[in-house]
């Protein structure tokens, strides 16, 4: 479908950044201009606390402009990533943030050159005192920030890094081109990165298998390529680990926001402990399923029978609204705001990027791209993405700039809270019990494709890097055979490892999100404490939930959570989501 056979109502509104190209031409160029000024701030930093906050106040517009910049550049390509204009707009604002971070590679060192004491007692100036998180958190990362000459260079070589994104990125959703996939009556169905789950989640047993097995094909032809793209990834992390002093590329990614090594490691340990109730699930699903051999292409289409569970994009937005009424009257009249103020671009179009995401920046609405479709999956997806937006939302309304977002380890929050209270509300509002069967189907499957999935490829993660770190090559017969081996491991017994799966882990692009993964599982985790405590407790969780939304990064985000009523550095919140998952699998054996 062309974007311009999408109805208005279903597509994005761009004008809360700029209102035509020509404007963000008009602000590409002053932020250019503006960039170049920051330089007569070199040498005057910290001559008194009033020069300290007029160059924080300097720098944070340029950062602002920017910010602009570069997201309305990546909206404008994501809505169709063949065009080259918005190519060519994005990879210019890709060299704008290059240019700004080199002028400004003295800021942060110049600073550092004094002791934190010193900025300290300058804190005491009133319109510098909001800062005082910043300084605090900047001055724990002085040993690993460098002279102003090595973080010029650092800045140049940073454009460099974003190259294996880039060509993956552009590689999916640009250039490959998959089959149609066949179903059991011949017909044929539009195999793309964006309809594949949709497909695998079928009736269709050989419309499924069709799907997965000409999907992968076209994954093995570019594997060596998505394998060379893996390399220089992960190298490039080992590079500015290295370059900044850390022990691993891991250690430096942990270190951004402040969480303890043990946190990634007691998950993986966690799952690898309770495998045995997701061989449960598994083997329920066999039973079910009616299948001698259960095959990974069986594990995504939902196991309660001839439950016909269509629903159209409106039905979904109203029953979002309506599941997030116990969030108060504030909160809902928000999410109706995305709908009616046009946060979202909804349907899969030519050339769209593949998947969903929540972005914009602190003077933005927070947009949303979909690829909508009209299922189950796509409903929680949009509450999902909600979630996040939301979130951004009320970072941004209640804290200053220099705390406006959240760090990724707090991202999936949110977003899974959305979920785990759209579950609530549907099982207890549908009344066909074979519906609700279906929804607690679905509800295990965000345990399998979040915890257990997520932890899957964190541990991957963890070994490619640590294999890389050691000197060997990723070669894509290492990364295959390894990811092979994780599949076996963490599916069991009683499915069948299909010998292209082996492929999967090269069409998952938070592959080069450097050590995302592992916070999905977590934010899940804590996610299930947090909308228990609300079903539970009710204003007085959703008060402390609100604080949480609102917090943005005034705080370390261990903190932040564990005020919220989530605390990471102890196993609770994993063990506890993974009781829940057992008794899940349990209760729904017994319905079925």
């Amino acid at each position: 479908m062309n974007i311009s056979e999408i109805e208005e109502q279903y597509r994005w509104d761009l004008t809360s950044l700029f209102a035509n190209d020509e404007e963000w031409e008009k602000s590409f160029k002053e932020a250019k201009e503006k960039g170049k000024e920051l330089k007569k701030l070199k040498g005057h930093i910290l001559e008194s606390p009033e020069k300290l906050h007029k160059s924080i106040v300097e720098s944070e517009k340029v950062s602002r402009m920017v910010s602009n910049v570069i997201v309305y550049a990546n909206l404008k390509r994501d809505e169709n990533t063949k065009n080259p204009t918005y190519q060519s707009m994005a990879s210019r604002a890709e060299k704008l943030a290059t240019e700004i971070q080199e002028i400004e590679a003295f800021f942060i060192p110049e600073i550092l050159q004094s002791d934190y004491e010193t900025v300290k007692e300058m804190l005491n100036y009133e319109p510098l005192k909001i800062y005082d998180q910043f300084f605090k958190d900047l001055f724990r990362r002085k040993k690993h920030i460098l002279s102003e000459e090595m973080e010029s260079v650092l800045a140049k070589v940073g454009e460099l890094g974003g190259a294996p994104s880039n060509a993956y990125s552009m590689l999916l959703n640009a250039d490959m081109t998959f089959e149609d996939a066949i179903d059991s009556k011949g017909k044929p169905h539009k195999l793309t990165n964006g309809s594949y789950i949709s497909l695998l989640m079928s009736s269709d047993r050989e419309l499924r298998k069709d799907a997965f097995n000409k999907y992968y094909k076209v994954y093995k032809g570019h594997i060596n390529t998505i394998a060379s793209l893996m390399q220089s990834e992960v190298n490039k992390n080992i590079f500015f680990s290295k370059m900044r002093n850390h022990s691993s590329a891991r250690e430096a990614a942990l270190f951004q926001n402040n969480i303890p090594k043990s946190v990634p490691d007691k998950l993986i340990e966690a799952v690898n402990d309770n495998l045995e109730t997701f061989y449960k699930y598994m083997k329920l699903r066999k039973k079910v399923l009616g299948v001698e051999e259960l095959h990974l292409y069986d594990v995504y289409t939902p196991i309660v029978p001839n439950v016909e569970f269509k629903i159209p994009y409106e039905e979904a937005k109203n029953t979002v609204i309506d599941s997030l009424e116990i969030l108060g009257e504030d909160y809902q009249n928000t999410i109706k705001s995305a709908f009616d103020e046009r946060w979202i671009d909804v349907y899969e179009t030519e050339g769209k990027r593949s998947g969903a995401y929540s972005s914009g920046t602190y003077d933005s609405k927070p947009y949303i791209l979909l690829n909508h479709k009209d299922n189950m999956n796509s409903m929680f997806t949009l509450t999902h993405e909600l979630g996040h937006s939301l979130h951004s939302y009320l970072t941004r309304k209640n804290q200053p700039y220099v705390y406006g977002n959240y760090s990724i380890f707090l991202a999936e929050v949110a977003s899974t809270t959305n979920e785990a209270l759209l579950n609530d509300y549907l099982l207890k509002t549908i009344k066909d019990e074979d519906k609700k069967k279906y929804i607690l189907n679905h509800y295990l499957e965000q345990f399998r494709g979040t915890i257990f999935r997520q932890t899957m490829f964190a541990e991957f993660e963890r070994d490619i890097h640590e294999h890389a770190e050691k000197g060997e090559a990723l070669t894509a017969e290492f990364l295959c055979d390894h990811y092979l081996n994780l599949n076996k491991k963490y599916f069991g017994p009683d499915v069948v490892i299909d010998d292209d799966i082996k492929y999967e882990w090269a069409r998952i692009p938070h592959m080069y999100y450097n050590f995302y993964v592992y916070q999905y599982a977590t934010g899940f985790s804590a996610a299930i404490a947090i909308s228990n405590s609300i079903l539970k407790e009710g204003e007085s969780a959703v008060k402390r939930y609100m604080e949480f939304l609102s917090s943005g990064s005034k705080d370390y985000p261990i903190n932040v959570l564990r005020k919220a009523g989530a605390d990471m550095e102890t196993e609770e919140p994993v063990n506890n989501a993974l009781e829940v998952f057992k008794t899940a699998v349990d209760e729904l054996e017994s319905l079925l």
